[in-house]
Order: C-alpha cells, then sequence, then structure tokens
C-alpha cells in the first residue's frame, strides 16, 4: 500500500469511525464536556495555567475513552456518584469518618480501600478458579469483582483527596504522594490495563497471573498501613509541593503497571510453551496461544515504556526545579535509568534482532525484578534526595 492509498484508508476508517458513534456515544462526550466546564468555571480562579491544562485534557481523554471503551463508562459513572456521596457525607469533618455508618463501611477512604483490597484478592482466587474449571461464568465473576475493587480505589483515591484538604488547606494534596497512596494506584492502573487487553483479546484465562501481581501490591499495602499507619495523611515534604508531582508519579506507574503485566504474561507465556513441548492437553494449554501472548507481553512493553520515558523527562524537569540540576546520579534516578535501558534493549532486541518466544519471556519476568527494586528496594535499602519515600 503506497502513501495515497494508506491515506484514503485512513480517511475512510475515520468516516467509518464517526458514523458507528450512537446517540449514547453523545450524549457521553457531551456529559463528560459539561462537568468538565463546570469544574472549570468553578474552581478556575484556584488553578494555575498546568492544572487548567490537566483538567482539559483529562474531560477531552476521557470521552475518547469513554467512545473507544465502552466500559470505561460505568466506572467512571461508578466512581462519580460514589465519591460525591462519599465527600457529602463528611458534614462536620474528619470525625464523621467514626460515626456515619456509610464513611464507616463503605466510601471513606479506609473503607473504600479495604474493599478495593478485599475484592482483588477475591478476584485473583476466582480468575484461578475459572482457568481450572473453565468455566466462563467463573471468569466473567472475576472480571465483574475487578471492576469492582477498581471502582472503589478509585473512590478511596478521590475521597482521600478531599480529606487531605479537611485537615487543612495547607495539607490538601493529590494522594499519589507516598508509598501507602502509589500501591494503590499501581494496583488501579494494573487492572485497568488487563481489563482493557482482556476485552481486546476477549480471553480471561491470564486473569489469575496478572491479578497475582495486584494482590501482592494488597498484601504489601495492608501491611504498610497496619504496621507503619501509614494510612495517615501527612503534609507534603516542600519537594513534592509541585504540579509535577501530579503528571510524573502517574505516568510512571502506567509504566510500571505495564512492565508488571508483561511480567505476568511471561510467566503465563513459560507455563504454555513447557506444555507445549510436552505434548500436554491440560490446564495449560486453556491459556492464549503462544503469539498472543507474546503480542501482548510486547505491546505492554512498548506502552509501558512510552510512558516511563515520559515520566523520566518529567521528573528531571521536576528536580531541576526541586534540587538546581536536571539529573544528580540519586539512587532513585540511577536505578529509574537502569529500567529505561534494561526495557529499552529489550525493545531494540525484539525490533531489529527480532528476538521472541522464550527468552522475551523470560526477560519481562526478571525485568519486573529490576522495576520492582527501584520502585520499592531503593526506598528500602538506599538513601538520597528521594529519602522522603523511605519505608
Amino acid at each position: 500500500m503506497n502513501s495515497t492509498q494508506a491515506a484514503l484508508q485512513f480517511e475512510l476508517d475515520q468516516q467509518s469511525f464517526w458514523k458507528c458513534l450512537s446517540l449514547f456515544d453523545w450524549v457521553w462526550g457531551f456529559v463528560v464536556l459539561l462537568g468538565t466546564g463546570y469544574a472549570y468555571a468553578t474552581y478556575a480562579l484556584l488553578m494555575d495555567a498546568y492544572e487548567k491544562g490537566i483538567l482539559v485534557s483529562a474531560g477531552v481523554s476521557l470521552v475518547a475513552l469513554g467512545w473507544h471503551w465502552k466500559e470505561i463508562r460505568g466506572l467512571s459513572l461508578a466512581v462519580f456518584v460514589l465519591s460525591i456521596f462519599g465527600i457529602s457525607r463528611y458534614v462536620n469533618g474528619l470525625a464523621d469518618a467514626d460515626v456515619d455508618f456509610f464513611l464507616k463501611y463503605l466510601v471513606s477512604s479506609q473503607s473504600a480501600i479495604m474493599w478495593m483490597s478485599a475484592l482483588y484478592v477475591l478476584a485473583t482466587v476466582t480468575y484461578f478458579i475459572a482457568l481450572f474449571s473453565r468455566s466462563e461464568f467463573t471468569g466473567k465473576v472475576a472480571c465483574a469483582m475487578t471492576w469492582s475493587a477498581t471502582a472503589m480505589g478509585l473512590v478511596g483515591l478521590m475521597v482521600r483527596w478531599r480529606e487531605s484538604y479537611l485537615i487543612g488547606l495547607d495539607v490538601g494534596h493529590i494522594p499519589v504522594s507516598n508509598l501507602y497512596e502509589v500501591f494503590i494506584l499501581f494496583s488501579i492502573i494494573t487492572a485497568l490495563l488487563y481489563l482493557f487487553y482482556e476485552r481486546r483479546y476477549q480471553t480471561r484465562m491470564l486473569g489469575g497471573f496478572v491479578l497475582l501481581v495486584i494482590s501482592a501490591a494488597v498484601a504489601f499495602l495492608l501491611w504498610y498501613a497496619f504496621d507503619r499507619n501509614a494510612a495517615d495523611i501527612q503534609p507534603l515534604v516542600p519537594a513534592l509541593k509541585s504540579y509535577w508531582m501530579k503528571i510524573h508519579v502517574p505516568a510512571n506507574f502506567i509504566g510500571y503497571g505495564a512492565f508488571a503485566l508483561a511480567a505476568m504474561v511471561g510467566t503465563a507465556f513459560l507455563i504454555r510453551a513447557k506444555a507445549e513441548q510436552k505434548g500436554s492437553n491440560g490446564i495449560a494449554m486453556t491459556l492464549p496461544e503462544l503469539d498472543i501472548l507474546d503480542d501482548l507481553m510486547y505491546k505492554s512493553i512498548a506502552l509501558g515504556f512510552a510512558f516511563f520515558t515520559l515520566a523520566t523527562i518529567l521528573g528531571a524537569l521536576w528536580a531541576a526545579e526541586a534540587w538546581g540540576g536536571y539529573w544528580s546520579w540519586d539512587p532513585k534516578e540511577t536505578w529509574a535509568l537502569i529500567v529505561w535501558l534494561n526495557y529499552a534493549a529489550w525493545l531494540h532486541m525484539r525490533l531489529t534482532k527480532g528476538w521472541r518466544g522464550t527468552p522475551m519471556a523470560t526477560w519481562a519476568i526478571v525485568g519486573l525484578f529490576v522495576t520492582l527494586f527501584a520502585f520499592l528496594g531503593v526506598n528500602m535499602f538506599l538513601s538520597g534526595l528521594h529519602s522522603y519515600g523511605e519505608l
């Protein structure tokens, strides 16, 4: 296909896309943009130019996402309704969380996050039951649990955002500032990435593998909350009082979530490949075919690499503002570079050398441990400019 034909095909695809939009699609877009406009009109005076840009781009992105991924609409509406309900229950301040039934058991930040944790663990077990029983219905139940857990996690973050401002205007901040909050974010992003690919490839057989890493994050989250009282909202240290945090951290964790997804898909790849070598006809053969797993692994790493690259650039800009230099070879920065080089090499070997299969799956799994050390190990064993993130 030459360039003229390609351009014509693209134009036809675009025309087809617009024609396929239903009345509900347009209603969805109108409602989201109306809400975005209301938020802008109400809070524009309290926002700087960057925050205004984030608000507008988030609204437009949500419209497009809802058009291409219908399930995200239900999630967005559920999160909106439950978050508004939770915020509205705080009439007399944070003390209401101990006396109001709905806050205590459902929609305070800690209650919602406990629901998220329980549902993710239950979804993990249910996905594996679906795998071993080859039950489509059980797989649907596991999928519904994952969506519900994701909704409750997002509600927990939204309400926690409001709770931080109830403590004091000088304390209020977006809830992505410490390990407790970012582990919640990691769980949500990893789940959403998996749910997207579950729909894309029309298979639920990978759910148990991917939810395992989320359940591990939940286990750490619960230990961190109960052993270290990490769920308590603390004021930001000076270095974190920056608009860069609002975009650097989410971009970083889209990368982490995608890398985790790739590693768990790589695990499934190795199990299926070994079963094929042995000529087995057992449970492993119900996993997606190796070509599908290989493609999903590649797409996950490519997506993660793109966002991790963006996050690294944003982090350098943030460092220049906070510490006066773009790069200081701080342990966190050094290990971020190691992670970037690792996945850059993975993509290079696949795209230029045609490497596929078992070596790349193994590499993706090893890459997760490299990423885990950069994410958590540095905070545990090393110190530096990022010492506010220590355990």
